[in-house]
């Protein structure tokens, strides 16, 4: 169900249209947030906001989260839907139950089909590049996938831009379908990795972007201005360790008077900067109530001018 509200974005150069923000499941449905009725409703109320692009994998709760968000999109007309889900975590102790070899990945859509409850697909990522299996055997099983039906389009997920280049030269010599996609992590704070090296080449190659971790964790909203005792940084010490520096801490209490001048939070300001920024289809939100998602929503009325944009980057620099 499309809303006049919100706006829609090509997939890069594909004619596939992404609403510009999207939920996602990582570390919420089926993890933090696990009673279907909640679930239930938070989706409802993004569909009904005009998302139509949800974002999961295999690995988010082992499954869980496939199969509590895949219950719940069964309310909605699956044509108005667009899915995705990943693949290369492992999934089990087994050897081969991991990477992107035409085995796993093989087993692994079969399984994420039928945790979610649908024939197919709209776009599978290869959650991770694979060192251990050759970027051909990869791209072939992906094209096999697309010409069986049960994926639509293939994308990566933290390629770097040679990764990148790479699956792109396979596929213009050997006539496969190419990576349409990639989705980093990026946001004010995660900026450098993304604009330097995968931005350009993203942007060469006509992919269409989605991002993930746009509040880099909570981090830029300002609920951890004075200590981490709750929320996702207490409950993941690798992303605290990544995040959480004093020097952060200060860029996010020094956005304050420019989300205060534009009389937002700060977290609508860092996802309404980040959905401004050139060539972004789609910003994947987190939610683990209705409020926190309509908060983010918020996100759609304001305008990020040059000088906005300009401020910001002047105090997120690197």
């Amino acid at each position: 169900m499309s809303n006049p509200n919100m706006p829609y974005r090509n997939l890069g150069r594909c004619g596939l249209k992404l609403s510009q923000f999207s939920l996602g499941g990582w570390t919420t449905f089926g993890g933090s947030v696990k009673d279907f009725t909640s679930v239930r409703s938070i989706l409802h109320v993004a569909f009904e906001a005009g998302i139509n692009f949800f974002d999961i994998a295999d690995v988010y709760a082992k499954g869980e989260s496939e199969r509590i968000m895949g219950a719940a999109l069964k309310d909605f007309p699956r044509n108005e839907l667009v899915i995705s889900s990943k693949v290369f975590w492992p999934m089990s102790e087994d050897i081969n139950d991991k990477g992107l070899s035409r085995k796993h990945v093989i087993e692994s859509v079969n399984r994420s089909l039928q945790r979610i409850g649908t024939e197919y697909l709209d776009i599978y990522f290869c959650h991770r590049y694979d060192p251990e299996t050759p970027v051909e055997e990869t791209i072939r099983i992906m094209d096999d996938l697309i010409h069986h039906g049960k994926i639509l389009y293939w994308g990566t997920s933290e390629w770097t831009a040679d990764q990148i280049q790479e699956a792109m030269d396979i596929c213009e010599k050997r006539g496969y379908y190419k990576p349409q996609v990639e989705q980093p992590q990026y946001n004010l704070l995660t900026r450098e990795k993304f604009e330097k090296d995968v931005q350009p080449k993203a942007t060469h190659h006509g992919m269409g972007l989605v991002t993930w971790s746009p509040l880099a964790s909570g981090l830029l909203t300002g609920k951890y201005d004075n200590g981490v005792s709750e929320g996702r940084l207490s409950k993941i010490d690798w992303l605290k360790e990544t995040l959480y520096t004093e020097q952060n801490v200060q860029r996010v209490r020094a956005m304050k008077n420019i989300a205060d001048q534009l009389e937002c939070s700060r977290g609508q300001l860092a996802l309404a900067w980040l959905a401004a920024q050139p060539g972004m289809t789609s910003v994947i939100l987190g939610a683990t109530s209705i409020e926190q998602l309509q908060e983010n929503l918020g996100a759609l009325k304001i305008t990020i001018t040059p000088e906005v944009d300009k401020d910001l980057k002047k105090i997120f620099t690197y």
